[in-house]
């Protein structure tokens, strides 16, 4: 039996990114079932939806169209499924995106109570680069992210913050003489880098960025291996497979810690997934 949902979903992440790999890495599924999907769909409308060619994927005229009617046919399917359902028998898919540390630090306490009340609702559990959190939670690619929150969340989003990790600056343990002026590690984007650069800015010297690698786990490896000092969340570090080859150079004061928190977007909180989900994490919540 066919799921048209998640064939919808595939080709709008497709529509998205216009990258048959990305698509098939973030969404789960094998290239070949990702272009089975695509060709059974355009074999349905009886229209190509992408045109690839040399410079890559793009949407026909068709395709636009397509996903402007897949958009509302999912919002319809949601409306209609969360109009009134009995919260005891709440069945379906909530796509949930954390990093890999969350996964490993958060997530298990987090998602017990609703996992106990609602075994019916599929979990879909994705990962990826903190950094892209939120972006992928207000496209719409998950229903509820555990993230950074940074000091004024986009208005579409609301967030309850479930723990705080202080950053650490960290070098390894065998490098010779680590102060803190540099070079330093650095995450390419993100609020970690965000901190970093306002406690450099405060400290008035113009830093040596040797690094800035996208993700937490590749800064720690880099920093590791001696490419200079790193500045990490403390929960990423001791959840690190490096963190014996770190240690923490003191650091007064020290960059302003991170908050972590479960976001959802403001609209779907008359979801009963999402509205169960933001429910039972109030009891883990901080003031």
């Amino acid at each position: 039996m066919r799921d048209d949902q998640r064939e919808l979903r595939l080709f709008l992440h497709l529509a998205q990114t216009l990258n048959f790999g990305r698509t098939s890495l973030d969404c789960h599924v094998s290239p070949a079932t990702l272009t089975r999907t695509v060709q059974r769909l355009e074999s349905d409308l009886g229209h190509r939806l992408f045109d690839r060619g040399p410079r890559g994927v793009s949407l026909t005229a068709e395709g636009h169209r397509f996903r402007e009617y897949a958009v509302q046919a999912l919002e319809l399917w949601r409306s209609y499924r969360d109009e009134h359902p009995d919260p005891a028998q709440l069945t379906g898919r909530l796509a949930v995106f954390a990093t890999v540390t969350a996964c490993q630090a958060l997530l298990p306490d987090l998602l017990a109570p609703f996992r106990a009340a609602h075994p019916q609702v599929r979990l879909d559990l994705r990962t990826g680069d903190a950094a892209a959190a939120l972006a992928r939670l207000d496209e719409g690619e998950v229903d509820a992210a555990f993230a950074g929150i940074p000091a004024r969340l986009p208005e579409p989003l609301v967030s309850r913050t479930v723990a705080v990790s202080e950053l650490v600056l960290v070098t390894a343990r065998d490098r010779p003489d680590p102060d803190l002026d540099g070079p330093f590690v650095l995450p390419h984007r993100g609020l970690v880098r965000e901190a970093a650069d306002r406690w450099l800015r405060a400290r008035r010297t113009a830093p040596d960025v040797a690094c800035e690698p996208d993700g937490h786990e590749g800064l720690l490896t880099l920093v590791a291996l001696g490419c200079g000092t790193g500045v990490i969340p403390r929960l990423v570090l001791e959840h690190s497979a490096v963190r014996d080859r770190l240690t923490v150079i003191p650091a007064d004061p020290s960059p302003e810690p991170l908050r972590i928190g479960l976001c959802v977007r403001r609209a779907d909180l008359r979801r009963a997934a999402v509205a169960a989900l933001w429910s039972l994490t109030a009891q883990k919540a901080l003031a």
